[in-house]
């Protein structure tokens, strides 16, 4: 679903990413002003229970992520190793400064269980990048599961706005729900990538 969104959300970008071409503002500086605004963000509005607000930063910063991908086509940049490298290894540090907020949130109203969850999801969610990233350093492919990282940021971030409305046990069952894909995807990942190691 998220796969099929993606085109209409990139045309709705593009008049943004002609202008920042046009000043001159490259790839690499929208991913990291994107990724610096979304961990302050987590970071500041999450442990202090502001979560819907939060929220609502949180995904404006999150959108640099297609962002950057529309201003390198027009940049000619696409495809850029460097640029391919920050990406990635920056999108770990956004997705690890949402769960830490979250973490932070939970510890200081003495809710351990879903602070564990969150951690667990944290985790499992850099698991599934890893299986993935080194599949491909050894030639293979693991680019299969239930939740990849778009599923994943929507689900707690949908989850965690609609907490910080006051819907009750929205964030639990979402965190549940991300635990559960997240641990179903790594193991999806380690079946794929033994198949294919052990027909070679």
């Amino acid at each position: 679903m998220l796969k099929l969104l993606r085109p209409a959300v990139t045309r709705v970008l593009t008049p943004l990413g002609r202008a920042l071409a046009r000043w001159g503002i490259s790839p690499n500086v929208v991913t990291t002003v994107g990724t610096l605004g979304t961990v302050a963000s987590a970071l500041f509005f999450y442990p202090r229970g502001h979560l819907f607000w939060g929220t609502v930063v949180i995904t404006v910063f999150v959108l640099a992520d297609l962002l950057d991908g529309v201003l390198a086509r027009m940049t000619g940049t696409d495809g850029s190793t460097w640029g391919a490298f920050l990406d990635s290894t920056l999108d770990r540090l956004g997705d690890a400064a949402i769960f830490s907020g979250l973490i932070f949130y939970f510890v200081l109203r003495d809710d351990l269980l879903l602070a564990a969850l969150a951690l667990f999801c944290l985790v499992a969610g850099a698991l599934v990048s890893y299986a993935k990233a080194r599949a491909e350093g050894l030639g293979m492919s693991a680019d299969v599961g239930l939740a990849e990282r778009p599923e994943r940021l929507v689900v707690i971030l949908v989850a965690t706005g609609l907490s910080g409305l006051g819907v009750p046990y929205i964030l639990p069952a979402g965190l549940w729900l991300l635990a559960a894909a997240s641990a179903v995807t790594v193991c999806q990942r380690l079946h794929h990538v033994y198949r294919q190691a052990v027909t070679r």
